[in-house]
C-alpha cells in the first residue's frame, strides 16, 4: 500500500457510481479511506437533501465488501472564511488518525477528480500528495437530484430509470424508499417546483438577474430575533428577518421595513437606527437557491433590558427571541446561510 490513509472530500448527494469508482481506486492504494462529508449541520434543501448519517449509510451500503476500511467524519461549510474550512479538514483527518491508533507518522494522501474550477480545494493541502483519478462516466449529482424530484410527477418512471443507471443498487433502493416513504421528500419536491418556476420567471431576462436583500441581526440582552418562514423556499426553517429591497427605498430602510413587517417589533425607528452597530455584505454565489442574491446584514445591538414583545407577520409564521448560544447551535433549522451570518456578526469562528 502506498498510503495508510487517503482522504476523499465531497458532499455525496447522492453517493453515485463515480464516487464508488473513486473510493475503490483509493482502496487499491491505501489501507483505509477517510470520507469527509460536506454540508454537515445544514438544513435539508434540494441541494442538500440528506443528512451526513444518511449519506454515510449510502456509501457503506455501496461499498459493503470493504466497509471495515471506511472512516467517516462530518465537515461543515464555512462560506465566508475558507481558512476555518481548511482547518476543519486538517483537524478532522488528525482526529481520525489518532482515533485509529496509528503509531508514528501516518502516510496520508488526498484523492479526487480535478475536473473543473470547483475542484480548486484539492490543491490547498500540499502536505498530502494528490491522487487525481480519471472521471467515471456518470451523470452529475446535480442531475441525479433533479431526476429524483422530477420523479414525483405523474410519470416518473423514466427519471427513476436514469437514477438506477447511475447509482449503486443499494443506493437506488434507499433513494426509492426516500421518495416513497418520507415527508421530507414531499416538502423538497414542493421547494424544487417553487425554485424551478421562480427561475423560469426570469428566463427571458437579457442577463442573469442579481437580487439584493436586507437582513436584520437584532441582538437584545443575549438573545437574537428570528422568524419562522411561512412558505417555500425554506418553509418551516428559522431565519433572520429580512427580504428583497424595493426600488424606492435604501437598503437600510428596506431592512427596517422588513423587520417591522415580519416581527411587529414596536421599537421606534430612531431607537433602531441609534442601535445600529454595523453592516456586512454576504455574497457567496451559492448562498440562495433562488439565484444570485446578495444580502446586506445590519447588526442592531441592545446590551440589556427586557425583551420586547414580537409576533410573526407578513411572510413570517412566527417570531421569537432565541438565546444567542441556542441560535448558534441551530444549523439544520436555519435558512440558507443565516447560520454563517450569525457566526460572522456575533464573532464565533
Amino acid at each position: 500500500m502506498d498510503y495508510d490513509y487517503l482522504v476523499f472530500i465531497g458532499r455525496f448527494e447522492p453517493f453515485h457510481n463515480g464516487h464508488a469508482a473513486v473510493a475503490r481506486a483509493a482502496l487499491g492504494r491505501a489501507r483505509k479511506l477517510i470520507f469527509l462529508v460536506g454540508c454537515a449541520d445544514a438544513p435539508r434543501t434540494i441541494r442538500n437533501p440528506w443528512t451526513v448519517a444518511e449519506r454515510e449509510i449510502m456509501a457503506r451500503a455501496a461499498l459493503e465488501d470493504v466497509a471495515d476500511r471506511l472512516l467517516f467524519r462530518p465537515l461543515r461549510d464555512h462560506l465566508y472564511n475558507e481558512a476555518h474550512w481548511l482547518a476543519d479538514v486538517q483537524r478532522a483527518v488528525a482526529e481520525v488518525v489518532q482515533a485509529d491508533g496509528v503509531v508514528g507518522d501516518a502516510r496520508i494522501g488526498l484523492i479526487g477528480q480535478d475536473k473543473d474550477a470547483s475542484s480548486y480545494y484539492l490543491r490547498e493541502f500540499p502536505q498530502w500528495p494528490l491522487q487525481d483519478v480519471q472521471r467515471t462516466e456518470t451523470l452529475s449529482a446535480t442531475e441525479l437530484r433533479r431526476y429524483l424530484f422530477e420523479a414525483a410527477d405523474e410519470d416518473g418512471n423514466g427519471a427513476m430509470r436514469l437514477l438506477q443507471a447511475n447509482v449503486p443498487a443499494p443506493v437506488f433502493e434507499m433513494l426509492d424508499a426516500f421518495r416513497r416513504n418520507t415527508p421530507a421528500y414531499t416538502q423538497l419536491v414542493e421547494e424544487y417546483r417553487f425554485i424551478r418556476d421562480y427561475r423560469a420567471g426570469w428566463s427571458d431576462a437579457p442577463y442573469p438577474p442579481t437580487f439584493v436583500t436586507a437582513d436584520a441581526v437584532v441582538v437584545h440582552s443575549g438573545h437574537v430575533l428570528l422568524v419562522r418562514r411561512r412558505a417555500a423556499p425554506g418553509k418551516g426553517l428559522w431565519a433572520l428577518p429580512g427580504g428583497f429591497v424595493q426600488q424606492e427605498e435604501s437598503i437600510l430602510d428596506s431592512c427596517l421595513r422588513e423587520l417591522r413587517e415580519e416581527t411587529r417589533l414596536k421599537l421606534p425607528l430612531p431607537v433602531l437606527r441609534g442601535s445600529l452597530r454595523g453592516r456586512h455584505v454576504f455574497d457567496h454565489p451559492e448562498r440562495s437557491l433562488r439565484g444570485r442574491t446578495i444580502t446586506h446584514a445590519f447588526h442592531f445591538d441592545f446590551p440589556s433590558g427586557e425583551l420586547p414583545r414580537v409576533r410573526g407577520g407578513d411572510d413570517a409564521e412566527k417570531a421569537r427571541w432565541f438565546p444567542v448560544a441556542e441560535a448558534l447551535d441551530m444549523g439544520p433549522r436555519l435558512f440558507e446561510d443565516h447560520l454563517h451570518i450569525l457566526e460572522f456578526v456575533l464573532g464565533r469562528s
